[in-house]
């Protein structure tokens, strides 16, 4: 098959883009660094020239509801115009479990993006995956101030970016699914703790505290409205196991 990934050089993307190549599929990766602009158009059409299926995990680091809607909607629209006029069989889009349970900016960005390719013209399955493992770094990321770490209670299940990129390949290789089944990491973790442990392995010593972030739908996140549902498919790699497995990382894309 020849598979397209848009934002192919992010976390996940580069997952998928590596398993694809491994299963001997050719890959396309649509992004600028490769001539691709998702928003205005420039490259799609050479890009997808004999492409079976689109794989899209592009993302925004903004978590602003009006910036991140802007780029989730536009892009999918030109995305999936350019995909119907070259004959694209089949649109897979990575989202996110327990968006339409939380009133966060950022999850109802993603949701409008699932609208916009539910209503489009090219076959396709959506992905809700959980948080994956690099969502602590990004968390911590943000919340160290003078030399305190700052660590939001919420309960999350998290996923290994490389597994959620080889589910994504193999519902690529399938006809399109519609709702696919939800993707979870192996057990779940409160995100505070997570965050401590993430500071202790990059051996920081500072205080990590503990808070509830008073934020817009965090009190649903504390109370487990992004966990995953009872029949969702579990990874293998826990926390720890990807804390130890590898050096530490920076601060991931928004998840």
């Amino acid at each position: 098959m020849r598979i397209a990934v848009a934002g192919g050089t992010g976390t996940v993307g580069r997952h998928v883009v590596d398993v694809a190549r491994e299963r001997g599929h050719e890959v396309v990766v649509l992004a600028r660094s490769a001539g691709v602009d998702l928003i205005s158009g420039e490259g799609l059409a050479e890009a997808l020239a004999g492409v079976d299926a689109v794989v899209d995990t592009a993302n925004i680091m903004s978590i602003d509801r009006e910036t991140a809607e802007r780029f989730f909607t536009t892009s999918s629209l030109t995305l999936l115009a350019a995909e119907a006029r070259a004959g694209v069989g089949h649109h897979v889009l990575l989202s996110i479990v327990g968006i339409d349970e939380v009133p966060y900016a950022y999850y109802e960005a993603k949701l409008a993006q699932e609208r916009v390719v539910e209503q489009g013209q090219v076959p396709w399955t959506i992905l809700r995956a959980t948080q994956f493992h690099e969502f602590a770094g990004q968390m911590a990321g943000r919340m160290r101030v003078a030399g305190v770490q700052l660590a939001p209670r919420m309960r999350t299940q998290p996923v290994a970016a490389r597994e959620v990129g080889e589910r994504l390949v193999e519902l690529a290789e399938h006809p399109a699914a519609g709702r696919a089944g939800e993707l979870a990491g192996p057990r779940e973790e409160q995100l505070s703790e997570m965050v401590r442990r993430l500071a202790r392995a990059e051996g920081r010593r500072g205080p990590v505290l503990s808070i509830a972030l008073p934020m817009k739908g965090m009190r649903e996140m504390r109370h487990g409205a992004v966990l995953p549902g009872p029949h969702a498919r579990l990874g293998r790699q826990s926390f720890d196991e990807w804390l130890a497995s590898a050096p530490r990382r920076g601060a991931a894309p928004p998840r």
